[in-house]
């Protein structure tokens, strides 16, 4: 086992992850996407973005009101008009007008700077009413709003990387998460990033080195075969933010 720290976050991943190097540009992402495919219980807490009914926005804008005034109910407002403007849309469009939303109307800030807290996973009804998050808040949100618009699970992964600051020739990196878009299971994947405005395929971003990659229906790192491993017990925070949109009206 080795353990992936992302901020507070320790998440005890199976061995293969170790034998991810920096080198091997796009091959990594290749590896990302056919590498170990964990169901244990991820396909439990799965079950809300399956099997949901449509999102409660009368609670959700009440809410608002209540914890962010005007300006944080006039965000989960226009984000009600994404959803229903976009609804009829081309997979492609919906991809771009999202990541347009999110880039544009939230600032990054610090978890400790919004909620005193080092790590927080915020919900999209936290984000948008503080109009501020970190990389978790806008992968999460982008994440969940496709989903929202049909875009199938199962081509979206939430990615943790290490991101390369500085300049190419730059030896430091930072912890990171971005949105990946698979429109074919053997595609190179497009990345959805708060840290540039625009979509760009995996092989443009030499900044980025995928370490692993979730979403509601598993987990995957590296080319094991299988583990026995339990990765709802190793993503706590995924499942506290599901929880929180459950009682939000997100279900």
């Amino acid at each position: 086992m080795q353990d992936f720290t992302l901020r507070n976050e320790t998440v005890r991943l199976p061995s293969p992850v170790a034998r991810i190097t920096n080198r091997a540009g796009f091959l990594l992402w290749h590896i990302l996407r056919k590498g170990l495919h964990l169901t244990t219980g991820l396909l439990l807490i799965g079950i809300w973005f399956t099997a949901g009914a449509a999102p409660d926005f009368d609670k959700m804008l009440q809410l608002a009101q209540q914890r962010y005034g005007a300006a944080g109910t006039q965000n989960v407002q226009q984000w009600r008009t994404l959803l229903r403007d976009a609804q009829a849309l081309p997979e492609p469009e919906k991809i771009k007008l999202v990541n347009v939303f999110f880039n544009r109307r939230i600032a990054f800030r610090e978890d400790a700077e919004i909620w005193g807290t080092a790590d927080y996973w915020a919900t999209p009804l936290e984000t948008l009413g503080r109009a501020s998050g970190d990389c978790e808040d806008f992968t999460i949100a982008k994440y969940v709003t496709l989903k929202l618009l049909d875009v199938p699970i199962e081509r979206m992964r939430l990615i943790y990387v290490r991101a390369q600051i500085g300049g190419p020739h730059s030896g430091i990196t930072q912890a990171h998460m971005v949105l990946g878009y698979f429109a074919t299971p053997s595609a190179e994947p497009l990345i959805l990033d708060n840290l540039i405005t625009d979509i760009r395929p995996a092989s443009r971003r030499n900044d980025l080195y995928p370490i692993f990659s979730f979403n509601s229906d598993g987990l995957w790192v590296g080319q094991a075969a299988g583990s026995s491993a339990n990765p709802t017990a190793r993503l706590s925070r995924w499942r506290d933010v599901i929880a929180r949109m459950r009682a939000e009206g997100l279900e």
